[in-house]
C-alpha cells in the first residue's frame, strides 16, 4: 500500500509522538493535520470508551480565535444560533451556514470574553471564511489560529479521572462549558465536551511545547482506572447519533436534513450568513432527512461503508453516508440521508459496490431493540 508522507502541508499534533509511543496504527488527514485513527485493537477500544476511559489525541479539532471588539458580532454573523445570551466560561454547539443555507461546518463556540470566542471546528477552512467574512464586513476584529490543541477524556469513568487532576470543581461544569486550569506551568482550558456520548472532557492545551507533559500527566493520572488511548470511535459515534461534518454531509446538505434543527434559530438577526435561506428551507421543508439503517447479517462487513445507494422497491431514495460494525447491536450500522418520504420501519437495500445488501431504517440513536 502507498504511503501517506509527511509533508509541511500536513501538520503534527502536540501529541503525535505520544500516540507513536502507545502504538497508533493509522493516522487520517483532518484540517491539514494527522488525526491518529487506532491502536490495533478496535473492541478493546470501544469498550474501554464505553465501559471505562479513554483519551484521544484530538489536537485536529483547530480553534478559530476572534479578537477584538467586533468578535462577538462576527461569531453571530457565521453562527444560525442565537449567542447574544452566552457568557464567559460558556460553548455552544452551532451551525455554520454559507448563504444558501448549506452547513458548512459545526464547531463549538466558546465564549472567552466579551471580545474574544473561539471556534472549535471540524474539518473545514473556517479560518478563512471567517476573514472573508469580517473584511467584507469591516469588522473590527482579528481572525487567527492560537497555539489551542484539545486532548479528549472520554468515557463513564473520565469524571474521576480528570477531577483526580483538578479538582471537583470539573464535576460541577455543564455541558460544553469550561474553565481555566494550569498543570506543572501548562496553561490550559477544561471543557465538559467531546465526540462522544459516554461524558468527558476536553482539555485544551495552550502551549504546543508541552503535549507529551500533558499526555503523561494524564495517562498516569489515569493509570487507577485502567484509561488507555483510542481515538472518536466510529461505531460508538455511530450508534449514539453524533453526526459527522464532511462524512455525513454533501455539498447541498441543510442543518434540517442531519437533525441539528434545534441549534438553528430562525429568529436571529437578518445579517447571520444563511439565516434567509434556512427560513425558506423551513418553511417548505426539508427534502430530505437522516435515518439509521440496520443491515442484515450478523458478520462484520469488511471496509468503511461510506456514500452508497440506498434503494427502495428498486428505486433509488437517497445514501448510506456511513457504516461500521456496531458491538452493541451486533449488526452493520450506519446513517442514510434519505428522501423524507422513507419512513422509520420500511424495508430498504443498500448496494455496496455491486451487492445488494437488504435493511431497514431505524431511528437515531440506535438502541438495542434495533437489533
Amino acid at each position: 500500500m502507498p504511503e501517506l508522507a509527511v509533508h509541511t502541508r500536513l501538520r503534527r499534533s502536540p501529541y503525535y509522538e505520544a500516540t507513536v509511543a502507545e502504538g497508533v496504527t493509522a493516522f487520517i488527514p483532518y484540517n491539514a493535520m494527522l488525526l491518529p485513527l487506532g491502536f490495533g485493537q478496535p473492541e478493546v477500544e470501544y469498550r474501554r470508551l464505553t465501559e471505562g476511559v479513554s483519551m484521544w489525541d484530538v489536537a485536529v479539532e483547530r480553534q478559530i480565535q476572534l479578537l477584538g471588539p467586533d468578535a462577538g458580532r462576527l461569531a453571530q454573523v457565521l453562527c444560525a444560533r442565537d449567542l447574544s445570551k452566552a457568557v464567559v466560561g460558556q460553548g455552544k454547539y452551532v451551525a455554520i451556514c454559507d448563504h444558501d443555507g448549506v452547513l458548512i461546518n459545526d464547531p463549538v463556540a466558546l465564549k472567552l470574553s466579551d471580545d474574544c470566542w473561539w471556534l472549535s471546528i471540524a474539518d473545514s477552512d473556517i479560518g478563512l471564511w471567517a476573514r472573508c467574512v469580517a473584511a467584507e464586513r469591516a469588522m473590527d476584529v482579528e481572525v487567527s489560529e492560537p497555539d489551542v490543541s484539545p486532548l479528549a477524556v472520554q468515557g463513564p469513568d473520565a469524571e474521576d479521572v480528570v477531577a483526580s487532576i483538578f479538582g471537583d470543581w470539573v464535576r460541577d461544569l455543564k455541558y460544553f462549558w469550561f474553565g481555566d486550569a494550569e498543570l506543572e506551568g501548562i496553561p490550559l482550558k477544561v471543557a465538559r465536551s467531546g465526540w462522544s456520548k459516554q461524558g468527558g472532557f476536553e482539555i485544551y492545551l495552550m502551549d504546543g511545547s508541552r503535549g507529551l507533559d500533558l499526555w503523561n500527566i494524564i495517562k498516569e493520572a489515569g493509570e487507577p482506572w485502567n484509561i488507555g488511548p483510542s481515538y472518536p470511535n466510529p461505531s460508538e459515534r455511530i450508534e449514539s447519533g453524533l453526526l459527522s461534518w464532511g462524512g455525513d454531509c454533501d455539498a447541498n446538505t441543510n442543518p434540517f436534513e442531519v437533525r441539528l434543527e434545534r441549534f438553528v434559530d430562525l429568529d436571529v438577526p437578518d445579517d447571520v450568513i444563511g439565516i434567509e435561506a434556512l427560513r425558506q428551507i423551513k418553511a417548505e421543508g426539508p427534502k430530505r432527512h437522516q435515518l439509521g439503517i440496520v443491515l442484515e447479517g450478523d458478520e462484520p462487513r469488511s471496509g468503511h461503508m461510506q456514500w452508497y445507494d440506498v434503494l427502495m422497491g428498486g428505486e433509488r431514495v437517497g445514501d448510506m453516508t456511513n457504516g461500521t460494525w456496531s458491538y452493541k447491536l451486533e449488526r452493520n450500522i450506519g446513517f442514510g440521508l434519505v428522501s423524507v418520504d422513507c419512513q422509520i420501519g420500511d424495508s430498504v437495500e443498500v448496494n455496496k459496490d455491486g451487492e445488494v445488501i437488504p435493511g431497514r431504517l431505524t431511528d437515531i440513536p440506535f438502541s438495542r431493540e434495533d437489533r
